[in-house]
């Protein structure tokens, strides 16, 4: 795509099945975290578990993730804002992409968890007024995204405010095989979008499946 994606709090499952999948649809990726060593070590085994794949992944701290074209906020929900907060500068003008879901969990059901701003999007765009914030990615199995031989496929929502941001976006998440973009709005939509997420991976732990969103009629 001629893009590079950097993954702020890239180590954790969703960040490295994101980073895998859009690596093997030919992008390069940056997998970040407040230590650069833990991204380095986790970029290196997403890499080695595929040998017969040109992944083009590497590791770095958040801000080696933050100077990459397009950024995705992959960090635990709580710190989301904190840490775009503090890469603010590099992050203007930018496609930044919240992927981020409130939720706790309470015995087998996954409850939403409402942010202060509605949304994690929104407190991620409210933490970097200057950057281009889009918020998808919320319904994918992390562990069916990291498999490439899962046969994976799912609609993926995209919503935003911005133009570029929704663009930018959905031709990612159309270069990834299986995967099929969703316009959904504004970023005012990330709401019900993120809290869904509850609805869906307690669908998923009551019937032990991995199952993903596929919308019919569109």
């Amino acid at each position: 795509m001629g893009v590079d994606v950097g993954i702020l709090g890239g180590t954790g499952p969703a960040g490295r099945g994101l980073a895998v999948r859009l690596a093997a649809a030919g992008v390069a990726v940056t997998i970040g975290s407040r230590d650069e060593a833990r991204a380095a070590e986790a970029a290196a085994r997403v890499v080695d578990r595929w040998p017969r794949r040109d992944l083009r992944i590497t590791g770095a701290d958040n801000a080696g993730a933050a100077a990459r074209d397009v950024v995705v906020v992959a960090t635990p929900w709580e710190g989301a804002p904190g840490t775009v907060r503090a890469l603010a500068g590099a992050l203007e003008g930018k496609v930044v992409i919240s992927m981020a879901n409130a939720l706790v969990k309470e015995g087998r059901e996954m409850l939403a968890v409402v942010p202060p701003r509605g949304s994690v999007a929104a407190a991620v765009a409210a933490a970097a007024p200057g950057a281009l914030v889009s918020a998808s990615f919320h319904h994918l199995p992390a562990s069916e995204m990291e498999d490439l031989e899962s046969g994976l496929l799912a609609d993926v929502l995209v919503c935003s405010d911005h133009p570029e941001a929704t663009s930018t976006t959905m031709a990612l998440i159309d270069a990834v095989e299986g995967l099929r973009p969703l316009d959904a709005g504004s970023l005012n939509q990330a709401a019900p979008i993120e809290a869904f997420t509850a609805v869906f991976i307690t669908l998923n732990i009551r019937h032990r499946v991995h199952s993903t969103l596929r919308l019919a009629g569109i």
